[in-house]
């Protein structure tokens, strides 16, 4: 285990009303509509943030939009290095927070 997994573990205990589960294939912070707050992905922090927050990571050396495939950029996810973990749970609680707002995804039953 790594030591961004192994602070990405003790962070998820850290963040009020979300509990460990998983996003393509890697850690990921659930929050109570099933939608992920936050994703451990390559040793960094994965959070979906706007505004302020949104620039502050982006101004961060080597953060970058969240890329989960070559070409398919995922708008309003920013990818943080392990670097600044320091800065990690800050960023989770606000995107754990902007998630929690987001409607669950219900399927229809053709």
């Amino acid at each position: 285990m790594t030591k961004a997994e192994e602070y990405f573990i003790e962070l998820t205990k850290e963040i009020p009303d979300v509990k460990p589960g998983k996003m393509f294939g890697s850690l990921c912070m659930k929050t109570a509509n099933g939608k992920s707050g936050a994703m451990l992905w390559k040793n960094s922090l994965v959070v979906k943030l706007q505004g302020d927050a949104m620039k502050e990571a982006m101004s961060l050396d080597g953060a970058k939009l969240f890329e989960p495939m070559e070409g398919r950029t995922m708008k309003e996810w920013v990818q943080i290095p392990f670097d600044y973990k320091d800065k990690w749970k800050t960023f989770a609680l606000s995107s754990s927070k902007e998630v929690k707002a987001l409607k669950k995804n219900i399927s229809k039953k053709k």
